[in-house]
């Protein structure tokens, strides 16, 4: 850590960042760290200066430094965390009529909304009027017959956003932590009719400036290439717009572990840097003097920056853009780098302008990606000697992929419970058709007011793009290509990368010591990991899951389960995937069987009577009755005690409609009946001393056997 201060620097504004997260509130604690720095400070200052010996460097002072970075961590965070402002949304006591706000970024198109962000100006209560109000919001406005939203338009919107739900399943994705990092807590959907467009105040001319730009080049991509699959990628890979992405072809990136390259990231920007050093270093070769690295260096920034530009600012690109900046600056000053140092002074320059960047996925794949490749690409690139010029251009390609795959494996089984098993086949062959294509997209875009010549570079873009899906489509395709329902909880993603650096420093140090331990957390590792695939063999459930305005049971046995559902899981996988594809693979579920709750048999388990007013289920000697119709003319009756009663589809309007009917151990709303209704319910039964549950108000019903 001698050779990168900036590193220590980093890690302590990290520690800070960190305990703002679970100490939000610790202000006296923050001024007693802020006094022990400032006396650690100025006590190390003393000492160095008064000290005879020459070189002396003081502890005291280096450890003031540090705690002060960490001091400075937690109250960048307090200051960019939105909820501590007291004008915001999240302390309004009055519902809202209306509201303005801005359109804060571009906005994202789906399949039947555009999805918006709103930074609020002001809103309109009963009891105050217009007053100032500050937060963002997201907003789904109905796209039927609207045009698609400008950055910086300001509307007019009527109704009142409501928080954003907390994950209601087991391991279910958290949109609304995600969300919170970003600083927005609220969302609404919108009719057409009820937002207006007031004005147009965009908030950076910069911004608006950048997210022209993309538009542009997104338009400019899709007539040059013209097939849509081809267009979408290169959309998606150098602007980051993914609304044209066919769904098919992106979940073949996803198993051939090429994925990455269909968001703007570190990867391109790194590509783009590579490109502009070599073809920069072809107009002089042998030793430059330093007029021409700064010439160089001003060249380089000024493309790395357009190309920012180009991707609309994207927050991804910004953190690359700034991480290779430093590389460029310091080449240029002929200043000696190192990963460390390098890596330490982006983070700590970005998290001062971003301190929630560090919750992010897409940040900290990118920064452990580029320290794996510094550290060790050079150690495994040397283990083969391979004289054939193409054949080692191939392995060099092949051991970068390797060591980033390595160093972003756990991390990427944490938040995404998948391994590509080809990611070696399919990555050299990635990489050096998209360090092609995205050299070739940016001359494309710069010549696209040259007929003949824009013509030749979109045949080319639409050819180089084919071949590279075809690529990734036959990789895909391979039997065993991706390893899925993987699962690490923290302290086992803690120890895993505990082996990983253990075993590399042993390796490279030639340390027995740490390869002991690299063993001793293997073991340990494999001990969880074995407990846990026990549990799960021994495990008997029954779950009522949380899906909006559907009904969802599951009965799990072991590594099987079968889920009960009115979804469509073909029709609409997202919705599968968003709300319980994650439970199913925190319980280890290898077979699931998906039947229609409506079916008369289903083969897993026995049907004991089905009507059109009730389904009754005998399981594991449990019996679980689902309830659709209460009244008609029919009156249906029960004559044993129930153990699970799941009302759905509005089936009860009064507890009274339970009266000679159904005697329940345990009564369930799903979300398929209205919530109004279930809230009134839910009011009556406290009243009335009945034990009920609803999933919408409590998440998931989730009973042990």
């Amino acid at each position: 850590m001698k050779s990168a201060p900036f590193a220590r620097f980093a890690l302590a504004l990290v520690a800070g960042i960190i305990s703002y997260s679970y100490f939000p509130d610790a202000h006296y604690f923050a001024i007693a760290t802020g006094v022990v720095g400032i006396f650690l400070f100025v006590g190390g200052w003393w000492q160095q200066a008064h000290h005879q010996t020459p070189g002396f460097r003081s502890l005291g002072l280096s450890l003031g430094l540090v705690t002060l970075a960490g001091l400075l961590g937690w109250l960048i965070t307090h200051h960019h965390t939105p909820r501590t402002n007291p004008t915001n949304i999240v302390h309004r006591t009055d519902s809202l009529r209306a509201y303005i706000g801005v359109v804060d970024i571009l906005p994202e198109e789906r399949a039947k909304t555009y999805r918006v962000e709103l930074d609020i100006q002001k809103a309109k209560t009963d009891s105050a009027g217009w007053h100032p109000l500050s937060g963002r919001v997201i907003v789904y406005l109905d796209k039927t017959n609207q045009q698609r939203p400008r950055y910086g338009e300001v509307w007019l919107v009527s109704g009142e956003p409501r928080p954003i739900d907390p994950p209601l399943n087991p391991a279910e994705f958290d949109y609304k932590q995600y969300l919170s990092n970003k600083g927005i807590y609220h969302q609404q959907y919108l009719r057409p009719y009820q937002r207006q467009i007031i004005g147009y105040a965009p908030k950076s001319l910069l911004t608006r400036y950048a997210t022209t730009m993309n538009a542009f080049a997104d338009s400019v991509f899709t007539h040059q290439i013209g097939s849509k699959a081809e267009s979408g990628i290169v959309n998606a890979m150098l602007l980051g717009v993914r609304d044209d992405v066919d769904p098919e072809l992106y979940k073949a990136y996803s198993a051939a572990g090429a994925v990455h390259v269909l968001s703007v990231s570190g990867l391109h920007v790194g590509i783009l840097f590579n490109v502009m050093v070599l073809m920069l270093g072809l107009f002089r070769r042998g030793k430059k003097t330093r007029k021409e690295k700064l010439i160089i260096g001003l060249a380089q920034l000024a493309v790395l920056w357009f190309y920012a530009l180009v991707t609309g600012l994207s927050p991804a690109v910004l953190r690359s853009a700034g991480m290779f900046s430093v590389l460029i600056v310091g080449s240029a000053t002929n200043r000696e780098t190192n990963i460390l140092n390098t890596l330490g002074t982006s983070a700590f320059f970005i998290l001062l302008f971003d301190p929630y960047a560090l919750f992010s996925a897409g940040f900290q794949l990118s920064y452990v990606a580029v320290a794996g490749i510094g550290l060790w690409h050079e150690s495994v690139y040397e283990l083969i000697e391979i004289k054939n010029k193409w054949l080692d251009h191939v392995w060099e390609l092949t051991a970068v992929a390797l060591v980033a795959q390595l160093a972003t494996f756990p991390l990427g089984v944490y938040y995404f419970h998948q391994f590509p098993t080809y990611f070696l086949l399919a990555n050299p062959v990635v990489m050096d058709m998209v360090a092609g294509l995205l050299p070739l997209a940016m001359f494309s875009l710069a010549v696209c007011w040259i007929p003949w010549l824009r013509d030749i570079t979109g045949f080319l873009l639409q050819k180089m793009t084919w071949l590279l899906n075809q690529s990734v489509s036959k990789t895909s395709q391979l039997p065993g290509g991706l390893w899925e329902r993987l699962w690490l909880n923290m302290l086992e993603l803690v120890i895993l990368y505990g082996v990983i650096l253990a075993a590399m420093y042993a390796w490279r140090a030639r340390k027995s010591s740490f390869g002991w331990l690299a063993t001793g957390l293997a073991l340990v590792l494999m001990g969880m990991l074995l407990s846990d695939e026990i549990s799960r063999r021994n495990q008997q459930r029954l779950a009522v899951h949380f899906l909006p305005h559907k009904t969802a049971v599951s009965l799990t046995s072991g590594s099987q389960s079968v889920l009960l559902t009115d979804l469509d899981v073909l029709n609409d996988p997202r919705s599968f995937d968003f709300y319980l594809k994650n439970t199913f693979g925190l319980w280890g579920i290898s077979e699931l069987l998906v039947a229609d709750a409506k079916q008369d048999t289903v083969k897993a388990i026995r049907c004991y009577r089905k009507t059109d007013e009730y389904a009754l289920w005998v399981w594991q000697g449990k019996t679980v009755l689902l309830i659709n119709k209460l009244r008609g003319k029919t009156h249906w009756q029960l004559p044993a005690i129930i153990d699970y009663a799941i009302i759905r589809r509005n089936a009860m309007q009064h507890w009274s409609d339970l009266d000679r009917r159904v005697v329940a151990r345990q009564i369930i709303f799903d979300d398929s009946n209205k919530t109004p209704l279930t809230d009134r319910l839910l009011l009556e039964a406290r009243q009335l001393g009945i034990r009920c549950f609803s999933v919408r108000q409590q998440g998931a019903f989730v009973d042990e056997l």
